[in-house]
């Protein structure tokens, strides 16, 4: 395999986390071998059920928020696109409403306490706790919106998308609907997504 990515003094992101490493380098197999996106959706779901319940598999540069806001990380950037994971932090009382891509979601709760739901609350919201895992197929594309439900503490979820969402139209929604420039990531010069020599080291189970 090829020699592991090297790390610049200034990279405050530190060596990928092993249950992270592991988590990733199963969904890029899912998906380069799975037949369907059910089977994506499947398989998916399991992966990140067994991620968050790891310890410590986020690191601390990818888990930040300013008060009273949200912010997503890329976390991994596939070189084909097929895939990214992301990050979502959100600060006590904090919200995103997004408008979702047509492309599939794996959606999983580290910590804190998540509200999602649709953003015109057609469908309700679902109260999503650590250890709470849910999935959306492609042909979705629902406005959505995720809320913090507590007020004194961040929330933080990690997301797998079928697409590299920032090529794809992906918007934050203001309160009247109208969508605003594309959402970017919040990753600095510093803090780059890992990428496919973060994980060809070793892999221990």
């Amino acid at each position: 395999m090829s020699a592991a990515e090297p790390i610049s003094p200034m990279d405050t992101r530190g060596p990928i986390p092993a249950a992270l490493k592991r988590f990733i380098w199963d969904i890029q197999s899912m998906v380069e071998l799975a037949e369907s996106e059910r089977e994506i959706l499947l398989i998916g779901r399991d992966l990140m059920a067994r991620l968050i319940c790891s310890a410590d598999v986020l690191p601390a540069t990818f888990s930040v928020a300013p008060p009273g806001a949200g912010r997503q990380f890329q976390i991994y950037s596939d070189g084909m696109e097929r895939f990214c994971v992301v990050s979502t932090i959100l600060a006590g009382g904090a919200a995103l409403s997004i408008a979702q891509p047509a492309a599939w979601e794996i959606m999983g709760v580290l910590a804190g306490a998540i509200d999602r739901g649709a953003l015109d609350g057609a469908s309700g919201g679902r109260l999503l706790r650590p250890g709470s895992v849910e999935t959306l197929g492609s042909k979705s594309g629902d406005a959505l919106r995720l809320s913090n439900a507590l007020d004194d503490r961040l929330s933080v979820s990690i997301h797998v998308y079928g697409g590299e969402i920032g090529r794809l139209s992906r918007r934050p929604l203001a309160p009247d609907g109208t969508t605003a420039p594309p959402l970017g990531y919040a990753n600095g010069e510093n803090a780059p997504p890992y990428d496919i020599f973060s994980i060809q080291t070793d892999i221990r189970d």
